[in-house]
């Protein structure tokens, strides 16, 4: 798939709901094949802006374009989409649901079967398939929804919160069957505040704030935007070197070693050369890349 060809582009969008601008002039564009995250806290626009995308509800004002055009019935069926909100037919076996809902998205009837065992088999839901909905944990039912969502082998994947509510062992299995879409080309749509698994996992990231985009594109320019300002530390002793105001502004004490955030004006290769002189014996000086949660929590204390 040509990762320069753009898959879902918002124009300008805005969507409000009486008084409240849940988007604001929002634009942004996915690129093909690649892992987009949609961040922010809770309540910043993410699903609305979700919403909109997959034709639930349209916006005020601006255009979007999924695959090159606006949103029609027959574009849906290219769509995979895990809601926020998670729902099954409660009595209703879980074969039949799945069955169902492939149909919805125009599966043909003799590929449904095989596609079903596959994704039980793969989620380590087999012995679930005749199971009624009410049976499952609430972990077990959010992995069935997610099976809905590829079922029909979407080109766009769109995932709210999709690790919500997870154990870490089945973080880890949806996080590397996400990863296997992308590898086989599918572009995905992912949406979350949690910004540990977002960084894991994400090419491009667009952060909302109050209804508004206050940050967007590749995450690894981002980062190397923002600059690599930390040095984590271990030494024996400091001569007061760490408590200079004009190279060290917060330190933080780990264990055995130190996280020192440089001053601004002062330079890492600066610290090194006052500890070197200073007689101070250095076993460990490695430069710190901010975190996305760092980037996050910055940005949004910004535009508070």
């Amino acid at each position: 798939m040509n990762t320069d060809s753009v898959s879902v582009k918002l124009d300008h969008v805005t969507k409000r709901f009486g008084q409240f601008t849940a988007v604001d002039d929002l634009s942004l564009a996915v690129r093909a094949g690649r892992i987009y995250g949609l961040l922010g806290p809770n309540g910043a626009g993410k699903t609305t802006t979700i919403r909109m995308i997959v034709n639930i509800t349209a916006p005020d004002t601006g255009r979007i374009d999924v695959f090159g055009q606006q949103i029609t019935s027959s574009l849906q069926d290219r769509i995979g989409y895990l809601p926020e909100e998670r729902g099954l037919y409660k009595k209703m076996r879980i074969s039949e649901q799945l069955r169902f809902f492939a149909e919805l998205k125009s599966v043909a009837g003799k590929d449904i079967e095989g596609r079903i065992d596959h994704w039980l088999a793969r989620l380590k839901l087999t012995e679930w398939k005749n199971k009624r909905a009410i049976e499952l944990s609430k972990g077990m039912q959010q992995k069935i929804q997610f099976i809905m969502a590829i079922l029909h082998e979407p080109d766009l994947l769109i995932l709210d919160e999709p690790f919500s509510g997870l154990d870490p062992v089945n973080v880890e299995l949806l996080k590397d069957i996400v990863l296997d879409l992308k590898a086989a080309g599918k572009t995905i749509i992912f949406s979350t505040h949690q910004m540990e698994l977002a960084e894991k996992i994400c090419d491009d990231i667009c952060l909302l704030n109050r209804s508004r985009k206050v940050l967007e594109g590749p995450l690894r320019e981002i980062k190397q935007g923002f600059g690599r300002n930390s040095v984590s530390l271990r030494i024996e002793g400091s001569n007061g070197i760490l408590d200079d105001p004009t190279l060290i502004t917060k330190l933080e004490q780990h264990s055995d070693e130190v996280e020192v955030l440089l001053a601004p004006n002062a330079s890492a290769q600066d610290l090194l050369k006052k500890l070197i002189a200073a007689g101070v014996v250095v076993t460990k000086f490695e430069m710190i890349e901010p975190s996305l949660n760092d980037i996050f929590i910055q940005k949004v204390s910004e535009t508070e």
